[in-house]
């Protein structure tokens, strides 16, 4: 891809979706228009989606401006990371193996299940009484 182009990539988790927007730069991350540090304020969140830039040995190569919405916190992380891993490698794709190898480019399916008639939630039971 050409060093001067913007790439776009989607990400989904549970239901959380972030769109990735993102152009040769200084490493500046800005989520819904407010710095990283600001939306996600633990180092373990900051780690998380910026793990797929770590693995490349690009972290300071990209500029991302994210949008995300629905769902929570550790969610919205987890369609960060998979937009941006996406992103790299529409820019670069010999980096599928090494992506596929820790895990990047799987979507987690998993999502809340839903309530059922006559329970209080997806799984549990009223409460039985026998007399």
């Amino acid at each position: 891809m050409s060093k001067t182009a913007t790439i776009k990539s989607t990400g989904r988790r549970k239901t959380a979706v972030a769109r990735v927007h993102m152009k040769p730069g200084t490493g500046q991350i800005t989520i819904n228009d407010e710095p990283m540090e600001d939306v996600f304020p633990t180092v373990a969140l900051q780690n998380c989606l910026i793990y797929p830039l770590q693995v490349a040995n690009q972290p300071k190569n990209w500029d991302l401006n994210v949008t995300t919405n629905g769902g929570g916190v550790t969610g919205q992380v987890g369609a960060v990371r998979l937009a941006i891993a996406r992103a790299l490698l529409k820019d670069n794709p010999e980096l599928r193996a090494t992506f596929r190898e820790e895990g990047l480019l799987t979507r987690d399916a998993r999502k809340k299940e839903r309530k059922k008639a006559g329970q209080p939630g997806a799984r549990k039971r009223f409460q039985f009484s026998k007399r």
